[in-house]
């Protein structure tokens, strides 16, 4: 009983009260189709209880911060240990979280950098030593000979401008005799008068004695008095030849008399205002304001050149810039471009001269008389100034671009932080590095025996952190990325390689998709990294469609058999072998991994094209400017390792530049020399992932424009019409038709106070959205509230002799989403669904064939009979005349492509290069490319 986790009565979404028996410290596999089930057993059953189970131990006071705590509709769970979830999301979208925060190996560097860190002056670079009275004592003891002649200074000023009349008198009236100014010596008895215009080097003489034995006391009492008046420096000066030595209790440069802060791990954290830059406060990069995003250079002030202000020229600011062109001699109609320097100039920066202006209206008039602001300067002003964060964030869309800073360049720490370093780096050095590399760079830092006492395990905590991310195929990323740059796979296995490093055991791991991201050489070391995690003693469960992970599980449990309605059941559970050896007949599964099906290649379309879309001189983040062909109204996948370069190519820098040109967004593109063949485009898009609405309110039939044709349907209904009831009645989002007990949402959110919020149905409309009397309303027998929970496959059969409606059900169909609900939330669609949801909408459309598609990996969350589905439909886009470019791993897809553009050799620094370029069975020929070895396995090809 002890050894598995028993799951009874499952019915979360579509689980039809399944049983399920899990084994303990085993990796275990939950795969099957789509939509079948997998995610709700595994997430929303398994974890979402043992989540349950930990937060309902707290106290009611702890309970309350922490969100809702609803049971999953299950009879029970038993065997079930503390449950954690790695899923596909990413990090954080916090532009402070890096790499390095998440994975905390930045506090470790941080504690190591305060312990054997060498400070450095940050001005000179001269490194500087904290020193104790007694450390001074046996310096001055071995610098100075046995019976030389000394005198001790205490340090008052340093080239700094003053009388000093008030410091002068108080060292006076302490006892003091001798003051040294300017390298003469002064009896403070005398008058003393400085010129306060000059700089003056002020030392204190504490005391003149030979270096002896008997006055080692009194020596001892002399420079503790001049570490005192000398605010922690004393300066020991040889009376015979002059020569001089400045010794410091604090991290302070003798030279520059510039004094550290504290040594200690706050210092080096960006997010803490100790140790941050001022000036971007540890963000590495400021907001400024684009001169490009600001002016049109094309038009003329009266055209509207001047993007950020409104075109009214009955406005005061408006009419000032006006003025100003009068001052200038200018024209308004002028292009801005054909303006004089001198006038662009004043016209952004203002003018130091004070001009007239008036402004006259039906209730006021005046006249004033000051210097021109500028444009920029204007802008900079009111963003300052403004209290209202939409207005904040409108100029931060539109008119501002993002800048590495000035202060720290990017470094996000303040200067003395930097300055602190072990083997000649500093800590955002050594974060710039990849993890390879650092992990090199510790294991060869050389550490005194004394060092080694106090650092030397927190290094081997280091070391073996940054050991977990190599091992999960993460050795090219660097501490110092930002985690918002991280794709959801990169995140993940982040995440996963985290919990390696807790060393936690007796845990119900939960992962969706760890291969995301992963190309096909490095699932070895991902497969490696889940067994030892199984190895310390937990229990592994993986939502997966990945063959190599399947055929390396200990047990697995297929669920199915198709999806949505059509699934929800257990096909089969038990040792992955015994599947391999004989599986189920209604197992798609077992049938893909033993080969009984195969994911077909399609009819290739001939890969000469006419056109080409050339982007040169690539340079994003690691690409070596590279020139790149796209060939136009083909299927073209791009490929390499993680860490490649794809995303920096397609997502950083293709898509940005297309975009800004055909659909006059203003994103900010990734370095390149050029772009040529634009103009054979008239759209890009990206169909993403992500979800396709925010709110329950959005569903597939909102976002088809399916519902649109319903609600027309039945607005011309006879009983409609007699009634009066126009398209607008069947409508949940707006009164009238509707149930304004629920708003439309056909569920109540009650309040529980300490308890979490429980969503009942609408006692009202009974969850049917709507009031009764739109109700009323059928068409062939069913209301609209029936059609709305009607599956895609049952709307095909209602509306068969509707074609508006068949064409878009059909599609949905056809991407493989015949098993889901019309009404079904948004929020409740995994991100495959909605991706294939966003295909059929793409489908739908009048195609010119000029159109750009991009796809980041939408083969995430498929199954290998959805991976089929889903390359027939994107082959129906290029068959339209369209481009379609898809970043990919799975070579089922890989290898359907007309065109392969594949990147590395290698991750991070080692990539950003074409490997090759051309038809599947040229990367498959290509000895070099990781691709080409695994396409040959997919084609067959020796």
């Amino acid at each position: 009983m002890n050894d598995f986790i028993y799951v009874k009565g499952a019915r979360v979404h579509n689980l039809k009260n399944i049983d399920v028996k899990i084994p303990k410290n085993s990796l275990t596999v939950i795969t099957g189709l789509s939509g079948s089930g997998k995610s709700s057993l595994a997430l929303d059953t398994i974890y979402a209880e043992g989540q349950r189970r930990y937060l309902e131990s707290l106290s009611n006071y702890a309970r309350q911060f922490l969100g809702e705590l609803k049971k999953p509709d299950v009879e029970s769970i038993e065997g079930l240990s503390p449950a954690i979830a790695i899923e596909q999301k990413t990090v954080s979208h916090n532009p402070r979280s890096t790499v390095g925060t998440v994975t905390e190996i930045h506090d470790y560097l941080r504690i190591l950098y305060a312990r054997i860190g060498q400070p450095h002056c940050p001005k000179c670079g001269r490194p500087v030593e904290k020193q104790s009275l007694d450390e001074i004592l046996e310096h001055v003891s071995r610098d100075f000979p046995e019976g030389t002649r000394i005198a001790v200074y205490a340090p008052i000023a340093k080239e700094k401008k003053g009388e000093f009349k008030k410091e002068l008198d108080l060292l006076k009236k302490k006892g003091y005799v001798r003051i040294e100014i300017d390298g003469i010596i002064y009896d403070l008895e005398d008058e003393l008068s400085l010129d306060k215009n000059k700089r003056h080097t002020i030392n204190l003489v504490v005391d003149r004695l030979k270096v002896r034995e008997e006055n080692k006391s009194r020596l001892a009492d002399s420079i503790e008095m001049a570490l005192h008046e000398g605010n922690g420096f004393v300066e020991i000066v040889n009376l015979d030849n002059l020569q001089k030595k400045i010794f410091s209790e604090h991290f302070a440069c003798p030279v520059c008399g510039i004094s550290l802060p504290e040594i200690n791990p706050k210092i080096f954290s960006f997010n803490n205002p100790y140790g941050a830059c001022p000036e971007c406060h540890g963000l590495g990069f400021t907001r400024e304001f684009s001169e490009e995003l600001v002016i049109d250079r094309e038009l003329s002030i009266r055209d509207g050149a001047i993007r950020a202000f409104s075109n009214s020229f009955d406005s005061f600011t408006m009419r000032m810039i006006m003025r100003v062109l009068e001052w200038l001699g200018e024209s308004p109609d002028k292009p801005f471009k054909d303006l004089s320097e001198e006038a662009q100039r004043v016209i952004l920066y203002g003018t130091r001269e004070e001009l007239s202006f008036s402004f006259q209206s039906e209730r006021l008039s005046y006249k004033i008389r000051k210097p021109f602001e500028g444009v920029m300067n204007n802008l900079k002003r009111r963003y300052r100034e403004t209290q209202s964060g939409d207005i904040r964030e409108w100029m931060e869309s539109k008119f501002m671009v993002t800048q590495e800073c000035p202060r720290c360049h990017g470094q996000r720490l303040r200067a003395e932080a930097l300055a602190v370093k072990i083997d000649g780096k500093n800590i955002s050095e050594l974060s710039d590095l990849t993890i390879r590399e650092i992990y090199d760079f510790l294991g060869e830092l050389k550490l005194t025996e004394h060092q080694e006492k106090i650092v030397g395990e927190l290094l081997r905590e280091i070391k073996r952190r940054l050991k977990f991310l190599i091992d999960v195929g993460l050795d090219y990323i660097t501490l110092s990325r930002s985690a918002t740059t991280l794709s959801g796979g990169e995140a993940q296995r982040i995440r996963l390689a985290t919990q390696i490093g807790s060393g936690l055991t007796g845990v119900t791991y939960v992962l969706d998709e760890p291969t995301i991201g992963l190309h096909s050489r490095d699932n070895a070391r991902l497969i490696k990294t889940l067994k030892n995690l199984r190895d310390l003693g937990n229990t592994v469960i993986v939502v997966e469609h990945d063959e190599e992970v399947i055929r390396n599980s200990d047990y697995i449990v297929d669920v199915g058999p198709k999806a949505g309605i059509h699934g929800g059941e257990v096909v089969f559970q038990g040792p992955t072998k015994k599947l391999l050896d004989n599986p189920p007949e209604n197992s798609l599964t077992g049938k893909y991994l033993r080969g009984e099906l195969k994911i077909p290649r399609f009819d290739s379309r001939n890969v000469k094209a006419k056109k080409k879309l050339i982007l040169k001189g690539a340079r994003q983040n690691n690409l070596k400017s590279i020139d790149v062909e796209f060939p136009l109204g083909k299927f073209i996948c791009v490929t390499g390792v993680s860490g490649s370069g794809k995303s920096s190519l397609v997502m950083d820098t293709l898509y940005p530049a297309l975009s800004n040109r055909l659909n006059r967004s203003r994103l900010p593109e990734g370095k390149y020399d050029d772009i040529i063949g634009v103009e054979e485009l008239d759209n890009v898009i990206v169909i993403d992932q992500s979800p396709i609405g925010r709110t329950p309110r959005s569903n597939p039939a909102t976002y088809t424009g399916l519902f649109d044709h319903v609600r027309d349907l039945f607005a011309k209904t006879p009983e409609a019409r007699a009634r009066g009831y126009k398209k607008g009645r069947f409508s949940f989002n707006v009164k009238g038709g509707r149930c304004e007990a629920c708003q439309g949402h056909g569920l109540l959110k009650i309040e529980m106070q300490f308890l979490p919020d429980v969503y009942v149905e609408c006692d009202v409309c009974k969850g049917k959205r709507y009031n009764k009397e739109t109700l009323e309303i059928e068409y062939k027998g069913k209301n609209i509230a029936d059609v709305l929970n009607m599956t895609v496959e049952e709307a095909l059969e209602f509306f068969e002799r509707i074609p508006p409606l068949q064409r878009i059900l059909s599609l949905l169909n056809d991407v493989g989403l015949g098993y889901i609900a019309l009404g079904q939330p948004a929020t409740t669609l995994s991100g495959g669904e909605a991706q294939r949801i966003k295909l059929a909408a793409e489908l739908k459309k009048r195609s010119t064939g000029r159109t750009f598609y991009i796809l980041d990996e939408p083969t995430t969350g498929l199954h290998f009979d959805d991976v089929s589905k889903l390359v027939k439909v994107l082959g129906r886009l290029v068959e339209k005349g369209n481009t379609v470019v898809v970043v990919e791993h799975n070579m089922d897809v890989v290898k359907n492509a007309d065109y392969i553009i594949d990147l590395g050799p290698e991750g991070g620094d080692g990539g950003g290069q074409i490997v090759v370029a051309g038809t599947p069975e040229e990367v498959a020929a290509c000895k070099k490319s990781y691709t080409g070895y695994y396409l040959r396995k997919h084609l067959n090809l020796k």
